[in-house]
Parts: structure tokens; C-alpha cells; sequence
């Protein structure tokens, strides 16, 4: 039975991957500091599960991520480990450089001298995969997808911070030959998401009737990908991949984030209409945009596909049903998140 080390795991994605690969009988050892987007209500039906260890703490702590190592001696560490959101790295990019920068840094360093001390066929098995983000791109035009060389044009300070750690992992690669994997995935969406991203957020202001806001025009395009099938790309790259290469991730479902924000409001229509009779696209307002709000994201994933087989195999139109359901279906979850410090209200205006 493998063992996986991975930090972030009681996050968005992260959660989601635990509860994948625990379910698939892998050892997962998850390392959380968690933070106003960690939630350990994600990871309820592993409690008293032997095959779940969780530790809490930050991956800045170096003692602490050489003591686990050094006691769960895993065959992988993967890293969610991240602020995520534009609109919070607008605010405070503070917390960003030192999660996203020092933290991976750190982390990089404990995870170096724990491979150094494996065996000859141990170590040659090990491997660092480290989850990245499509913002490290920059910004497209009508035209175009971000492919593994697209240089690095982030725009926004959660996007600079990933795309610094993003060049850490390479260099920890080429400098100390680390076996180091990188992903970089377009938009996710599906169970367990923080409510202050768009697809939770417009659910749980539709679901009370109050106005649903859009940023600028709402033209602004992205990939989206159900994060059940980002959790299965990141397992085909860490089984399949080749050591210090790049893989980018896409669901193939490119939409403007108006036509994402009116499939929720005919969804949710469709299962709990409001009392008044109001058609919830009713409820749509236009604000002032992001601050340096990029215009398009698109993922081109065919290295992905051709060298490893891979391909999402959940479509927008079922994903966003399924993710509505979810949410409609979990919302003593939502209450409990919002519980804390952020209550739906507008971040990241600079």
C-alpha cells in the first residue's frame, strides 16, 4: 500500500484528491493548515479511517514536514498547499508570496534531504508533484491555447506567487535532480468549494434570491474542469509521468463566465424555484470589473492526452448538474464555511 504525502489536503482540490485516493486503499498522510478556505468537514467520512493521518500545520515548518517524513516515509508528496484567490491576492498579496513562495521553498528543501536519504531503489520511485494553476500564463486573446511552453506572463498576485513556486520546483529539478512533476490545471469547480469562488457563490446567492453579481461584461472566458477529473489527472501523471516535465490540465469546456453564471440560474430554477416566480437570470447585476481582470484562459491538454492517455471524461452541462445537486444536497456544509469571516460579500477591489 503507497504512501502519500499531501499538503493542503483539507482544501478544495486537495480534499477531493484525499478522499479519492483513500477510497482507493492509498496511505495519505495530509498536512493542513487551515486556513478561512481548510475545512476539516470535508474529510468527515474519513474520520477514524487508519488509511487518513491528519497533521495539522503549515508547510513552512520545516521541522515539522522533516518529522513526518522522517516517520511516514511516503512515496510521493503532492502539493495543493495554496492561497487561491485573485481577489484575496489583491487585497493581501502578502500571505500569498509566503504560502505559495517561502512555504513551497521550504517544502522543496525538507523534501530534497528526505530523497537524498532513500535508497538507490527507493529514491528512483519517489516523486514530488507539485499542483499549479493556468493563471501563470497571463491572459489570451480570442484565439490561442496556453500549451507546457507558453512563457510566464502572470498578471494578478496569487498568479506571480504560483508561478514563482512553479520555477522553485523546476529549478530544485535541475539544480539537486529532485524527481519533481508539475501540473497546471485550468478552472475547477464541483463538491467542497470555498463559497467566495463563482460557481458556490452565485449558487448560494441564487438560492436567497439576492442579486447575482458578474464582474465587468461577463465575456471573460475560462476552461472548466470538474475537479473529479482534475483528481484523475494528477493520479495519470504521478503513476506515468516523466520526471521534470510539465502537464496542463483542461476540461475541454470553455464558457464565458456570463453563460456560467446563467446555466446555475436555469439549474437551480429548474430544482427549487423562488417562491415569487422570479427567473433567477433576473437577479444578474454587472459590477466594476477585477482589478487587471484577464480576459481569456484556455488550456491546450494534449500532451497530456497523447503521451498519457488522459482526457476528462465529465462534461460541462453534467458537471454543473452534478455540482448544483451537490450543494443543494449539502448545505448544512455551506453553513458551517460561512460561519467564519467571509460572508459573500465583494473582495480583491484594490
Amino acid at each position: 500500500m503507497p504512501t502519500w504525502f499531501i499538503t493542503g489536503g483539507a482544501g478544495f482540490i486537495g480534499g477531493n484528491f484525499v478522499l479519492d485516493a483513500v477510497r482507493r486503499g492509498i496511505k495519505v498522510v495530509n498536512l493542513d493548515a487551515l486556513t478561512y478556505a481548510g475545512n476539516l468537514d470535508t474529510l468527515q467520512s474519513l474520520q477514524g479511517n487508519a488509511r487518513h493521518v491528519f497533521i495539522h500545520g503549515d508547510i513552512g515548518d520545516s521541522a515539522l514536514v522533516s518529522r513526518i517524513l522522517a516517520e511516514h516515509r511516503p512515496d510521493a508528496v503532492i502539493n495543493f498547499a495554496a492561497e487561491s484567490h485573485v481577489d484575496r491576492s489583491i487585497d493581501g498579496p502578502a500571505a500569498f508570496v509566503q504560502t505559495n513562495v517561502v512555504g513551497t521553498l521550504s517544502l522543496l528543501e525538507q523534501a530534497r534531504d528526505y530523497w537524498r536519504s532513500l535508497d538507490c531503489d527507493t529514491a528512483s520511485d519517489f516523486r514530488f508533484l507539485h499542483v499549479s494553476t493556468d493563471e501563470v500564463y497571463g491572459s489570451l486573446g480570442d484565439t490561442g491555447k496556453f500549451t507546457e511552453t507558453t512563457p510566464f506572463a502572470p498578471n494578478s498576485p496569487y498568479a506571480a506567487s504560483k508561478a514563482a513556486s512553479d520555477h522553485l520546483v523546476r529549478a530544485f529539478h535541475h539544480t539537486y535532480g529532485l524527481p519533481v512533476l508539475t501540473t497546471n490545471c485550468s478552472n475547477n469547480y464541483g463538491p467542497y468549494q470555498f463559497p467566495e469562488k463563482l460557481i458556490p457563490l452565485v449558487i448560494a446567492k441564487a438560492l436567497a434570491g439576492e442579486t447575482l453579481p458578474v464582474y465587468g461584461d461577463g465575456r471573460n472566458v475560462r476552461d472548466w474542469l470538474f475537479v473529479e477529473d482534475h483528481c484523475s489527472a494528477i493520479r495519470r501523471v504521478l503513476e506515468a509521468g516523466q520526471v521534470g516535465e510539465t502537464y496542463n490540465v483542461g476540461g475541454d469546456a470553455e464558457r464565458q463566465n456570463l453563460e456560467v453564471v446563467h446555466t446555475l440560474c436555469a439549474l437551480l430554477d429548474e430544482r427549487r424555484p423562488l417562491a415569487d416566480g422570479r427567473r433567477r437570470e433576473s437577479l444578474i447585476t454587472f459590477v466594476e470589473d477585477r482589478p487587471g481582470h484577464d480576459r481569456r484562459y484556455a488550456i491546450d491538454a494534449s500532451k497530456l492526452k497523447d503521451a498519457l492517455g488522459w482526457a476528462p471524461a465529465v462534461t460541462f452541462e453534467e458537471g454543473m448538474a452534478r455540482t448544483v445537486d451537490w450543494y443543494l444536497d449539502n448545505q448544512p456544509w455551506v453553513d458551517r464555511v460561512l460561519d467564519g469571516s467571509y460572508r459573500l460579500e465583494r473582495i480583491g477591489q484594490s
